[in-house]
């Protein structure tokens, strides 16, 4: 256990420095990873929303799923499963992101705005626990989407295989793939592909082997007593504001501003960050984890978690297809509706899927 907990720190360690330096090689600041914000910036470059200011095919995210297949394939833990309720999943894959994109971020990028300095997120982070205290409440319960069933191999591999098509299409850059352009918004702001993908691919393979979950972190803390999978995080924050903070003394740019007004890609209404978050948080907890979970779950061969990202994916669209997302001026009307909603759907499913209330 000593040991585990050392590696579950080590991973975390390397994971925040990584992503300190995708914002110096040129992601935007506060967002060297965000996996709620680069899914919707590959759905804008797939043509999926119209958004320009965020369009691109993110490395990370191709990274990400492969860097966990791979050592999956190496330790023999590539096991395609799946079956369990895909059409329940991907609509709370479709919520997550639109309580995501209401606060401008995942539990991820959470994590590193606090170590940027972006007091705003402190609000996210409320919601978020909340969001998940909710979810332990009907796991409690006896929450559940069903078991699920050994699938092909084939079938395990094709969200891989696909995350290398998307690579395809960002190295070929072919007329109908969508990019931001230069100085267009974040969609613009990124690291070289290489350096993005080897990033992803350290990241995915860590994350795989270590289990990283924010969201199952709180919650095996508040079922259990397990805290291994917050050190983890905990060690992501210290690391990634230890690294802002030596490249903000070695450059003089301000990776690292302590405040609450100005911060990037990021606004100051509390409310609709801790509510967003919280949708966020409460949705995660009945996928069995955030979204970097699903990208390593899809990368080991979940068919469910693949389809939890399809339903992230095209959550990202109808937010931006249909003004929900917010932007740095604050939440829009929509997405306040669009979050409320999304807070009773989830409720309802889970209601609907805990055992003591089919009783």
């Amino acid at each position: 256990m000593k040991n585990e907990k050392t590696v579950i720190t080590g991973a975390g360690i390397m994971i925040g420095l990584i992503a300190a330096a995708l914002v110096f090689f040129g992601n935007p600041v506060n967002m060297g990873f965000c996996i709620a914000c680069f899914l919707r910036d590959t759905s804008g470059a797939l043509g999926l929303h119209s958004a320009a200011a965020v369009q691109y095919i993110r490395p990370e995210i191709i990274g990400l799923v492969l860097g966990s297949c791979i050592l999956a394939l190496v330790n023999k833990e590539f096991k395609p499963r799946g079956g369990s309720a895909p059409v329940t999943r991907f609509i709370l894959g479709v919520f997550v992101m639109i309580g995501c994109l209401m606060f401008l971020g995942c539990p991820f990028r959470m994590i590193l705005r606090i170590a940027g300095g972006d007091l705003n997120a402190i609000f996210g982070l409320v919601g978020f626990v909340l969001g998940i205290l909710a979810g332990v409440f009907f796991l409690k319960r006896g929450y559940t989407l069903k078991r699920s069933y050994k699938m092909p191999k084939a079938e395990g591999g094709l969200f891989p295989a696909l995350e290398i098509v998307f690579l395809v299409l960002l190295v070929a850059a072919p007329a109908f793939i969508h990019f931001t352009e230069p100085e267009g918004g974040p969609g613009a702001k990124h690291a070289a592909i290489l350096i993005s993908l080897a990033a992803g691919l350290i990241v995915g393979a860590l994350a795989q082997k270590t289990r990283l979950c924010m969201v199952g972190g709180i919650r095996d803390a508040v079922l259990f007593g397990e805290y291994k999978l917050l050190i983890g995080f905990a060690a992501i924050l210290v690391s990634a504001l230890v690294g802002n903070l030596i490249l903000t003394a070695a450059t003089g740019t301000p990776y690292f501003t302590l405040g609450m007004a100005g911060q990037p890609v990021a606004h100051t209404d509390g409310l609709w960050n801790a509510l967003g978050m919280l949708l966020a948080g409460f949705g995660c907890v009945l996928l069995g984890g955030c979204p970097l979970r699903q990208l390593v779950l899809a990368g080991e061969g979940n068919t469910d978690s693949a389809i939890a990202i399809f339903g992230l994916m095209v959550g990202a669209a109808f937010a931006h297809n249909f003004g929900l997302a917010s932007s740095g001026e604050g939440p829009t009307a929509n997405g306040k509706i669009a979050v409320i909603i999304g807070i009773v759907v989830v409720a309802v499913i889970a209601v609907l899927n805990s055992r003591k209330s089919e009783a």
